[in-house]
């Protein structure tokens, strides 16, 4: 189908600035803008402060100033279905999970299609996400036929592609982004010119939404007892200190150890015994990957045509959406999860995490990180002839091979 008209557009709207100039943007475009705003996380249970009141005051305040109905649905029994739940599984197996991946995976491009599209009778969708597809900000390029792409923004620090790569075809196709095609400053420009100052200055919500603005460690302490355990040296074996759980840790994260003046960071968290194992010094070959193998990957458009045909992929990856692209090599695997070998090493790339994979302007899509081998830890091994029992970790097999 070519050239469907698309009129009733629902816009998911915060109460941000950015989610405010796009429902000004889509109004001036003559679309009947439908503001829907969702409750994704239910502060009843909440001991921490929640803004998301304040949020629905602002989303109100954009909508009556702009003439545009404002609806407000709860999304918060399948936020903590899909989206939570498995927040803390991940953290429970020693893995570092992204929440607002799945989040828009299971509900913004999800449960929020579907309520748009089958309760207010919606021709589309729109977001205030900085990114663009090859359907055109406002689906003039619609074509189911060919599918749709998605592509990176024209602001690439503002660029939110990482986050929508796990979206299905689907729901891609009736999309809107109308920020696409600008800057963060031209936005703020936008809703300074239009009076939209209650959202103007607004800070940015950062982090991971739920935590709000208390403590990481308090608050997963409400959701997952403590399980203590001890930090080893990772070179030597030695117990060098104690810790209440993996679950406060991350690969990577710097671990301040009583008695050791040297800095030392998590390198490997064992669920099984709770032990966190632990390099010293940022430099230390065990931090730094150059190799990592995924689960089943998730193409947008279409699986590349050169992983079908059994060849090598050449394009660049990421796994944080504000570090600069990574040239790599890309194999696909018998159960269709990913081989990725990257031009140079990088620090700390860590389990539950996601490998997004782009060719050019289009992000191609992504899979969920199984493990990374470090880079060069199998002959750090051998050049230091460590007596660390190596067999009794799986964690450390790799350096017998």
């Amino acid at each position: 189908m070519v050239a469907k008209k698309f009129v009733r557009i629902a816009l998911g709207i915060s109460g941000g600035v950015d989610s405010s100039v796009a429902a000004l943007i889509l109004k001036r475009k003559g679309l009947d803008v439908q503001g829907v705003f969702m409750r994704n996380w239910d502060v009843s249970d909440e001991t921490g402060k929640c803004s998301v009141n304040k949020d629905l005051e602002d989303a109100e305040k954009t909508c009556s100033k702009l003439g545009i109905p404002l609806h407000e649905v709860n999304f918060s029994k399948e936020y903590w279905n899909f989206v939570f739940s498995d927040f803390i599984e991940q953290y429970q197996m020693g893995k570092t999970p992204n929440p607002d991946i799945l989040c828009n995976k299971f509900i913004k491009f999800n449960q929020f299609v579907n309520y748009s599209l089958n309760r207010l009778g919606a021709d589309a969708i729109a977001t205030g996400h900085y990114a663009q597809t090859s359907f055109g900000p406002f689906l003039e390029a619609f074509d189911n036929q060919q599918g749709v792409r998605l592509l990176k923004a024209v602001d690439s620090f503002k660029d939110q592609t990482l986050f929508l790569h796990q979206v299905h075809q689907e729901a891609l196709q009736k999309t809107m982004f109308p920020l696409g095609k600008f800057k963060k400053a031209q936005v703020k420009s936008i809703a300074r010119e239009n009076n939209l100052m209650h959202v103007l200055n607004k800070k940015e919500s950062t982090g991971i939404c739920f935590v709000g603005k208390r403590n990481f460690s308090q608050f997963i302490s409400e959701y997952i007892p403590d399980r203590p355990g001890v930090f080893v040296d990772i070179d030597s074996g030695k117990v060098v200190g104690s810790h209440k759980g993996i679950h406060y840790w991350t690969i990577g994260q710097r671990c301040r150890i009583g008695g050791n003046p040297d800095r030392c960071f998590v390198a490997r968290l064992i669920p099984e015994t709770q032990e966190v194992q632990v390099a010293f010094g940022a430099n230390h070959p065990v931090l730094w990957s150059q190799h990592i193998t995924t689960s089943r990957a998730h193409w947008i458009h279409s699986e590349p045509e050169i992983l079908r045909e059994g060849g090598v992929l050449d394009c660049d990856f990421r796994f944080q959406h504000t570090d600069p692209l990574l040239p790599c090599k890309v194999m696909l695997k018998d159960n269709d999860s990913l081989l990725i070998k990257l031009d140079k090493p990088l620090f700390a790339i860590t389990s539950g995490q996601f490998a997004v994979l782009y060719k050019g302007n289009e992000c191609l899509g992504g899979a969920q990180i199984k493990n990374s081998a470090p880079s060069f830890f199998s002959q750090y091994c051998l050049d230091n002839k460590l007596n660390y029992n190596f067999q009794s970790h799986k964690t450390h097999d790799f350096c017998n091979k």
